[in-house]
């Protein structure tokens, strides 16, 4: 099995279809699946800019919503995970994870799913201690520091991956695992991002959760991005334990190391995306205590027995099948030709995948506005001291388009 390996998509899906194209043919070989890393930016309409979080001159529709409208086809089975530059309404939508357009499913905020006998892995998002141990408390349409939390990742969804016992061949996460730099050449690191050898050097580089998954998951492959540039290590777990590789790839421009093939030996295709058993149990066991405030998550309520999960999903999929619910459409697609009016609906919409999928498990959908969520007295600013709460942004929170402005203008932003 062949998989392209992308790192920042930015939305650029026309540029990195053709190019993958183009390596099929000079290279005369076939491509089964390409995995992006995030910032995939799966915009659909002009609304779905207001919850993307980028500086309002670099919003741009790209080209994703030529997949979304049925205008262009993914030419390969195409799986992502959300970084901190996505239309975060949307993937809302799709909590659980399902096609954010024909032929490209989203993850989720967690999740794991099946490619032929590969099990593949990823985390949404990125590590942020200030939002880490709170529930999902952000709803659409967003304020403006709830689009910049939406996207950090939560003890709650790190807390089901770590459930995970069965072996994960391919694991993806935005940014780094923290300490991932100990596992290769970080000084060629620094010399081409110096800005990074503090950070480095006080372990504070990339993503605790994230290093905590290496840890457990071991997983063969992890492949991550966030940071713009190519970094590869080797984790060995143990002395005589397995071997994850690990891969950091650039976003997508010319003369950049944003795309790697990968070949893993597996089962002859062909090959389609499906459902995972054992995640569909450890989904099913701990929604239950899905945190939605911004109250400090308690993860200890969910005393279900795995087994009986296990075995109540086998049954549901042996009836049902392993492939997910179709792809639809919930929003009038982008129109170059048209403006979209400023007073279109930008509350939530309820998916009817993830409608299906939860139906599909008897689990309530709960994605919906809260009270409590929504009440302005309970802002996390109240929750978090001021001096916590700086707007400074840390090195692991920053977009290189934000970098390179500041270089060509000489402007010091805010995120």
């Amino acid at each position: 099995m062949r998989i392209a390996v992308e790192g920042c998509m930015h939305g650029d899906l026309d540029n990195v279809y053709s190019t993958l194209r183009y390596l099929e043919k000079v290279e005369n070989t076939k491509i089964d699946l390409l995995i992006c890393c995030g910032d995939f930016q799966a915009v659909r309409n002009e609304k779905d800019l207001e919850s993307l979080s980028v500086p309002p001159k670099y919003r741009s529709m790209n080209s994703f919503w030529k997949y979304y409208s049925g205008q262009e086809v993914a030419p390969f089975p195409t799986i992502f995970i959300g970084g901190n530059h996505e239309a975060s309404n949307y993937l809302w939508e799709l909590y659980y994870g399902g096609w954010a357009a024909p032929n490209i499913y989203f993850l989720g905020f967690a999740g794991v799913v099946k490619f032929g006998n590969i099990r593949i892995g990823g985390l949404s998002g990125i590590y942020n201690q200030r939002h880490y141990h709170l529930g999902h408390y952000e709803r659409p349409p967003y304020n403006e520091r709830d689009i910049r939390s939406v996207y950090h990742v939560r003890e709650y969804d790190v807390h089901k991956l770590m459930q995970v016992e069965e072996p994960i061949d391919i694991f993806l996460s935005h940014d780094w695992p923290c300490g991932i730099t100990d596992h290769g050449n970080w000084e060629e690191l620094v010399r081409y991002k110096p800005f990074f050898k503090a950070e480095i050097q006080e372990r504070t580089l990339g993503s605790k959760a994230a290093a905590e998954l290496l840890e457990k998951l071991k997983p063969s492959y992890w492949f991550s991005a966030h940071l713009h540039c190519k970094f590869a290590a080797l984790v060995q777990h143990g002395e005589v334990g397995q071997v994850t590789k690990f891969l950091a790839l650039d976003k997508c421009l010319p003369g950049r190391n944003f795309l790697q093939i990968v070949e893993i030996e597996t089962v002859p295709g062909p090959y389609e995306i499906q459902y995972d058993e054992e995640w569909l149990a450890i989904t099913r066991r701990f929604n239950s205590i899905f945190p939605l405030s911004i109250h400090r998550a308690n993860l200890g309520g969910a005393q279900v027995d795995m087994k009986d999960c296990r075995d109540w999903v086998r049954s549901r999929l042996l009836t049902r099948g392993v492939r997910p619910f179709d792809f639809v459409r919930t929003v009038p697609c982008y129109d170059p030709s048209q403006s979209v009016s400023s007073s279109c609906f930008s509350g939530h919409h309820r998916n009817p995948q993830t409608e299906f999928f939860l139906q599909f498990l008897e689990l309530p959908y709960l994605l919906d506005n809260t009270l409590e969520s929504r009440d302005p007295t309970h802002s996390p600013v109240s929750l978090i001291s001021r001096d916590d709460y700086s707007e400074d942004i840390p090195i692991d929170d920053v977009d290189e388009m934000e970098e390179l402005a500041e270089i060509n203008d000489g402007e010091t932003k805010d995120e």
